[in-house]
């Protein structure tokens, strides 16, 4: 128990100097609060020029379960990539090992703050698209909150491995467009996977952050998207993290790159 209370304590120390970091970056803050917009009025677009008739999906709820994974990237995924960064180009990383906090402890603690934000955002959501757009309260609030802790933690260490082949936190921006243009291109975030041919659709639901799409749309609509059960969801999540981890726990750069 007082193991759990330090490592606990420690968290909260590095979160909470991250914070303050996060409110000092303009640009970081943009993308956290003003990009999601800009992507939620992007989907809404795509979708209403979409035909949804026959696949049991409304344009309100792929809106609002679209803007929720756009949360998740554009909060989580790009500005923790940046951040992992600088703070290694900083020698803030090398300095932090040499004292009590695990490795673990240091990449979860910068995590914190933006992944604080991501879940408030997304929780906004929820309660706008509700209130505002008369869809139905969440059906499965069990699998909604699991698509999004698994997403925020799956994005987090995806995160940890895009920083390992970028070389400053200005490459950060290129870094991170390819699992960004593939998750809102073949994720069913701006064209549901029911639009498109089953073969393909069975091959993008493998990718990394489709199951959190399905997982999240299944929680709060009660529909499960192409490609597959909850289940299986929620085991690729799972795998998916697992080997993003194995990656940043072997080879993850802890030092400045020459």
């Amino acid at each position: 128990m007082a193991s759990m209370s330090a490592t606990a304590a420690r968290m909260t120390a590095l979160g909470r100097a991250e914070f303050t970091l996060l409110l000092r970056n303009r640009t970081a803050l943009f993308t956290a609060l003003l990009m999601p917009i800009g992507m939620v009025w992007l989907i809404s677009t795509s979708v209403a020029e979409a035909d949804l008739g026959g696949t049991g999906l409304s344009a309100g709820g792929v809106t609002m379960t679209g803007g929720i994974g756009a949360v998740l990237i554009l909060v989580v995924y790009t500005n923790l990539v940046a951040a992992y960064v600088a703070r290694r180009e900083e020698l803030v990383l090398k300095r932090l090992r040499t004292g009590e906090p695990t490795d673990p402890e240091i990449l979860a603690g910068t995590a914190l703050p933006t992944a604080g934000l991501a879940l408030a955002q997304c929780a906004l959501l929820v309660v706008a698209g509700t209130a505002l757009l008369d869809l139905t309260a969440p059906r499965r609030p069990e699998l909604l909150v699991a698509g999004l802790v698994l997403g925020v933690v799956l994005l987090s260490v995806l995160a940890a491995a895009t920083a390992m082949v970028t070389r400053t936190v200005e490459s950060a921006q290129v870094t991170v467009l390819p699992l960004m243009m593939v998750s809102f291109l073949g994720s069913g975030l701006v064209v549901p996977l029911e639009l498109m041919p089953d073969r393909l659709a069975d091959a993008l639901g493998v990718l990394p952050f489709t199951p959190v799409v399905e997982l999240v749309r299944t929680g709060w609509l009660g529909e499960t998207a192409a490609g597959g059960g909850t289940v299986r969801a929620l085991l690729l999540a799972v795998a998916w993290t697992a080997l993003a981890g194995y990656a940043v726990r072997r080879w993850f750069r802890w030092e400045p790159r020459r």
